[in-house]
């Protein structure tokens, strides 16, 4: 999972989200029967669907308060209390391109591997993001992953004279070229409406079948040099030219409401955008459908759950952490709000893999996305690859915004070396 950005304040029975108005997320208890999970977006619930933590509160006695931050400060929240000594949650999410900045602060963790935990349901990569470099420490339990595939409105494509069945859609894209084409013949139809949302996703969509983007297999950071990097950048630099871009940055409220007026046609979407749509334009369900990614295959996606070593609730913690990221917690947060489960083994379970999406017109999501993850190459992550995609975010929303490419390519770059001390 990587909602990266909810800001808005949500409500739901029996949930308490202490991070609405001014206060941020907190990591202050209740008590021994009270425990505090820090996560951003939709890590384990929906904002009318908080099924999980019930079924663990009535078995378990215990009371799950979750706290919602954007992925910006929750991140900066969580190394701000590790470095004071106090404030974090009992648990707290770490997403999947900011695990490895925290690796190097083991000692701040609970090693799972000290806790039982068996590290062979999920793949080895994925257990490697979150180890130390000897091996010896697991200071994450892998969540969800991504995987790729291309969410639509088949009304807007219907109204441009586009196809909208979901495999003919896929067959109109097979590389990111045609897709940006695509997008052109749209925009003659559709003169009103945008292609996609904002460059940024586009972006992150061609770099999610590359095994190197900002680091390569060293450890070195190779972002500036790497030209598939510098190629999607200018790809999307055209479309975004070319008038596609809808110009909303990442989980504002105003890429909220991009998604409830229809303000674009289609969307680069991991596994757990899903969840993010149904949650944020209800009334849209049965106008979308899934196709496949340009590429065939990619993966953008993924999370961590931890237990920070100060926590005052740390063996209950550690128990919720297994038990949420156990394979049929997994399989449910896949049917309830779209994040696709990370253990390869509950792929072919029925449940997964013949699980089709009423809102999203029948879409076997179940088959999409493990056909899109087979191919996907394990991507390097480094420690800063989440700063860095942020940074290429906020890049392309400038351009969006009228600052000249080849100016926000050099600021982006001048920003990348400075969070990475190599500036």
């Amino acid at each position: 999972m990587r909602n990266s950005g909810i800001v808005a304040c949500v409500a739901a029975t029996a949930l308490v989200l202490t991070a609405c108005g001014s206060g941020g997320e907190s990591g202050e208890d209740g008590g021994g029967n009270t425990l505090t999970i820090n996560v951003f977006g939709d890590s384990f619930s929906l904002p009318d669907n908080r099924e999980l933590y019930d079924e663990y509160e009535k078995a378990h006695g215990v009371k799950i308060v979750e706290n919602r931050s954007d992925f910006g400060t929750h991140h900066q929240n969580l190394q701000a209390r590790l470095t004071a000594g106090s404030g974090t949650a009992d648990l707290e999410v770490i997403e999947v391109g900011q695990v490895s900045g925290f690796i190097g602060q083991s000692e701040q963790f609970v090693n799972f591997k000290d806790k039982g935990v068996d590290s062979a349901q999920w793949t080895e990569s994925t257990v490697q993001r979150a180890s130390t470099a000897d091996g010896g420490a697991l200071i994450g339990l892998p969540t969800d992953i991504g995987g790729l595939a291309m969410c639509y409105r088949t009304d807007l494509f219907a109204q441009a004279g586009l196809p909208t069945d979901r495999d003919q859609v896929s067959a109109l894209w097979s590389t990111w070229d045609d897709y940006v084409s695509v997008g052109k013949q749209f925009l003659t139809k559709m003169p009103k409406t945008k292609w996609f949302d904002a460059g940024g996703h586009v972006f992150t969509g061609i770099l999610g079948n590359e095994e190197e983007t900002f680091y390569n297999a060293d450890g070195d950071l190779i972002v500036e040099d790497n030209k598939v990097v510098k190629d999607a950048w200018d790809l999307t630099v055209d479309a975004i030219k070319a008038g596609q871009s809808a110009a909303l940055p990442e989980f504002s409220p105003e890429w909220n409401t991009g998604f409830q007026q229809g303000q674009f046609a289609t969307i680069t979407c991991p596994a757990w955008m899903m969840g993010y749509i149904q949650g944020n334009a209800p009334d849209t369900k049965g106008k979308w459908d899934i196709a496949k990614i340009p590429g065939g295959s990619g993966n953008w996606g993924g999370s961590y759950v931890t237990v920070p070593a100060q926590g005052k609730n740390v063996d209950k913690a550690v128990e919720l952490a297994k038990w949420l990221t156990a394979p049929e917690q997994n399989v449910k947060l896949f049917k309830s709000i779209g994040n696709f489960p990370s253990q390869e083994s509950t792929w072919s379970q029925p449940d997964v893999a013949d699980f089709s999406s009423e809102f999203f017109s029948g879409a076997p999501a179940g088959k999409i996305y493990p056909e899109s993850l087979e191919n996907a190459p394990v991507q390097v992550v480094g420690p800063q690859s989440g700063v860095i995609g942020n940074t290429f975010a906020g890049a392309l929303n400038s351009v969006e915004q009228g600052t000249d490419p080849e100016e926000a390519w050099e600021s982006a770059m001048n920003d990348i070396k400075a969070a990475a001390g190599d500036g």
